[in-house]
């Protein structure tokens, strides 16, 4: 009686981990990146649209972040690079628009990530 009693008190400490675990995910900066590496060398030297590559990874950092934390993660994240990479605020500010998407947020190093939601 007393291991069956152990075994149902390990699933619920197993389900409640990993339901714990599944409400923490957040997306990382390297998902971040790897989304917007395409757009680095547009961002920095290009003019006019976008390339689809980089729409596509613009994109998928749109799909990805969906949640208030996470886009303030991203925000933080493309803030963070952006200071390292000298690009063209004109392009920054238009690559959303340009490429169909919805950010709450620009890609510049003086983004108020606190106020993405």
């Amino acid at each position: 009686m007393e291991s069956s009693r152990s075994s149902k008190m390990a699933a619920v400490f197993v389900i409640i981990f990993l339901l714990v675990a599944a409400s923490e995910a957040a997306i990382s900066c390297s998902d971040v990146i790897k989304d917007l590496r395409p757009c680095v060398n547009y961002l920095v030297n290009g003019s006019g649209k976008p390339p689809a590559v980089c729409c596509a990874g613009a994109s998928a950092l749109a799909s990805a972040a969906s949640t208030s934390d996470e886009k303030k993660a991203a925000c933080n994240c493309i803030k963070s690079a952006s200071k390292n990479i000298n690009i063209k605020s004109e392009l920054a500010q238009a690559l959303p628009k340009n490429c169909g998407i919805s950010l709450p947020f620009t890609f510049s190093p003086n983004t108020d990530c606190s106020t993405v939601g």
